[in-house]
């Protein structure tokens, strides 16, 4: 109810300011939006798309989820040129900064509530909202995306292989959504200018984990129950306990790698006959060894980029430290959902 009622200010108080952010609309991403959120929920997660016709994406790494854009000429979206840099890019940096200033004008006039723009994360695509709500706060990453409204770039032609799991049918209504970037700074970058984004696909995956079954009738109130929502959040929540007592050593991990885990099990285990819901202990046991595979050899594909591994040699060091961890909980009866 806080972050709808702050939310809901704030995005007519944006548009308002005309040019640049009046076309934006919101999404709600991340766990809770998803149905997957674990704890308390004080973390929340909003998109602000911002519709734009047509760029030209230009690869800045191998990874394949990288890009500088570019416009074609004479774009329709005027008010964005001015936030091209000298090298003719568009610049992720004084996008979200000018974004930022409007926000925390805004906020101050929130009224009958306390809420506050974070300190800056660098490299992150996030402007964070503190709420006060004792005992705890909540917070609200506000990520803005552009929707770009043409094919997905040649580096996701080999993901997404839903076609046993979901159907062929359905990869196609996937692919032929638009393509939404996000304003993440590369690191691999010598030369850090804050002009690269990042592919992003929150709205594939909150629509495939709410129609999950390879059968339609799954999860739904008179159809059989899977327990592959469940596997989902019970690595989550190991993850995060784990995460809670070795920050430093497992700083590198995100619940995405867990998710990405997920769906690439989905696609191993396609039909509902492996997740049923009796089978709980054992489908899990069976995705935490595939996780457990993944940390071991260092080698986790990107759901919709296969070629761009979420686990390189730079995260080598909190892979084996969480495999290690995850190892005794699998081999002890996992005491930690005990506590």
């Amino acid at each position: 109810d806080l972050v709808n009622r702050v939310v809901s200010y704030l995005i007519p108080a944006i548009r308002s300011t005309g040019g640049t952010f009046s076309s934006i609309k919101r999404l709600g991403a991340g766990s809770y939006y998803e149905r997957v959120k674990i704890s308390e929920p004080n973390e929340f997660d909003i998109m602000l798309l911002m519709p734009v016709s047509r760029l030209q994406l230009d690869e800045c790494d191998d990874t394949g989820a990288y890009y500088y854009l570019t416009f074609k000429r004479n774009p329709k979206e005027k008010y964005l040129l001015k936030f091209v840099d000298e090298e003719g890019k568009l610049s992720a940096f004084q996008i979200l900064q000018s974004l930022r200033e409007i926000i925390k004008r805004e906020v101050k006039k929130i009224q009958n509530m306390e809420v506050s723009v974070k300190r800056k994360k660098v490299g992150s695509p996030a402007i964070t909202l503190q709420i006060k709500h004792p005992p705890g706060d909540i917070s609200v990453d506000i990520i803005l995306t552009l929707e770009v409204q043409q094919s997905w770039p040649p580096s996701t032609a080999d993901g997404l292989r839903i076609e046993q799991w979901l159907g062929t049918k359905v990869r196609l209504k996937c692919r032929n959504e638009s393509i939404y970037l996000v304003a993440k700074q590369n690191k691999k970058e010598k030369v850090l200018k804050g002009n690269t984004w990042r592919l992003s696909f929150s709205h594939i995956e909150k629509d495939i984990l709410k129609n999950h079954g390879s059968s339609k009738t799954c999860c739904e109130s008179d159809g059989p129950k899977c327990c592959r929502k469940a596997c989902l959040k019970l690595l989550k929540y190991l993850l995060e306990k784990l995460k809670q007592d070795h920050t430093k050593e497992l700083e590198k991990i995100c619940s995405y790698h867990v998710k990405t885990a997920f769906f690439n099990s989905c696609v191993k285990w396609p039909n509902d006959r492996d997740w049923h819901w009796e089978d709980l202990d054992y489908c899990f046991q069976r995705y935490v060894g595939y996780f457990l595979d993944c940390l071991k050899n260092a080698q986790l594909p990107h759901f919709f980029i296969p070629k761009y591994n979420l686990l390189g040699q730079e995260d080598k060091v909190s892979s084996h430290f969480l495999l290690r961890k995850i190892n005794y909980e699998l081999n002890n009866g996992f005491p930690i959902f005990q506590e």
